[in-house]
């Protein structure tokens, strides 16, 4: 039993002609009465009868012609959704990301995507924490995650676009502001007159400075009393950021695309060449079972980042620098390719994601 063949017979039904179906078929009436004779082969039963005009469907066929009427329909409609989403020129994209991803990485790209498929509905799902990304990845809730890049997660697979370098935020006017570095062992052992924005505790990104600053142990989150005192927190980078701008702190925040130039006069980011920079990228089930308009789109991501593509293998792939106009004055000096690095834990990045991740490392398994 094919759909062919069930497309005959229904036709057959309606029209009560084969040779009318032949003609709309452009066959022979010897070839539609096959189809109909290899479904009663299956069926086992008589699904037409001869008239003294044309055919008609038997009780069985009947049967089978309203069973397969509803399902044809159905599958024509799905038939035409897959032929949309193979064009791009329908369908659904989710991606789970955090609140602030699209403003400092994605936004030149959703412009350039939307005028191309103006009929692709995009749904960005805010999360809090990697793991939670990786849950809607793994079980299809979303496509596409962007994220902190991490050691291996069962089921996803992690795709590396840029690495983003750690910078002290302060305000112009700041003792420190004229400084055009600065040591990570200055911050580990307390500048003189810092005061720190803090990031939450259970945050890997908090873990992970701490670790690097000598701070605490970031495989478990275990703090330091060597940690310096502060009296400000907050939940995310931007704000971090905005903070210290107002001059209420200092924050140590990863160099994002959009927080230089004459937007923000007020502002110093001074490097911290010695840390480690932090690699976010996409986070996929598998990246060749993409849709097509999924892989568009986060090619159209890494082009606005002056990335032209990401392979299959995991590693980003083409020009090794950010655009200024995509990602934010400077950036280009800033995010740099990434050929395969690893990182400490996984989670949303919050330089892309807008929120600090939990640390969270149970494993997350796919639905399948």
């Amino acid at each position: 039993m094919t759909l062919d063949d069930l497309r005959a017979f229904v036709a057959v039904c309606e029209a009560r002609s084969l040779s009318a179906v032949a003609r709309d078929l452009g066959c022979t009436q010897s070839a539609v009465s096959q189809r109909v004779k290899r479904l009663e082969r299956e069926a086992g039963i008589a699904l037409l009868e001869r008239r003294p005009r044309g055919v008609a469907p038997t009780q069985a066929g009947r049967i089978l012609c309203r069973a397969a009427t509803g399902s044809l329909a159905e599958l024509d409609l799905a038939l035409r959704r897959l032929a949309d989403l193979r064009r791009g020129d329908g369908g659904t994209l989710r991606i789970t990301t955090g609140a602030t991803t699209v403003r400092h990485f994605m936004s030149a790209a959703v412009v350039a995507f939307r005028a191309r498929h103006p009929h692709v509905d995009l749904e960005f799902q805010t999360e809090n924490s990697g793991r939670r990304c990786f849950e809607a990845v793994a079980d299809g809730t979303a496509e596409l995650a962007w994220i902190t890049i991490g050691p291996p997660v069962r089921g996803i697979e992690q795709h590396p676009v840029l690495e983003l370098p750690w910078v002290l935020a302060v305000r112009s006017d700041d003792p420190l502001a004229g400084r055009d570095h600065i040591e990570p062992a200055e911050l580990a052992g307390g500048l003189s007159g810092i005061r720190h924005i803090r990031l939450p505790e259970n945050s890997v990104s908090r873990m992970r400075l701490d670790g690097h600053l000598g701070r605490g142990r970031p495989e478990t989150g275990e703090g330091s009393a060597a940690a310096p005192a502060s009296s400000t927190s907050v939940a995310d980078w931007d704000t971090a950021i905005l903070l210290a701008e107002l001059g209420v702190g200092h924050a140590v925040v990863p160099d994002l695309p959009g927080w230089r130039g004459a937007g923000h006069p007020s502002l110093r980011l001074i490097p911290i060449p010695g840390l480690p920079p932090l690699a976010a990228g996409w986070a996929v089930r598998q990246w060749a079972a993409l849709s097509p308009v999924a892989v568009e789109f986060a090619e159209t991501v890494n082009g606005s980042l002056g990335v032209s593509g990401v392979s299959e293998t995991g590693t980003a792939a083409g020009p090794g620098a950010a655009s200024d106009t995509a990602a934010g004055p400077g950036a280009r000096a800033r995010a740099r390719r990434l050929s395969g690095v690893e990182a400490e834990a996984p989670a949303c990045a919050p330089t892309c994601a807008g929120a600090f991740e939990e640390d969270d490392r149970r494993p997350v398994r796919a639905q399948t």
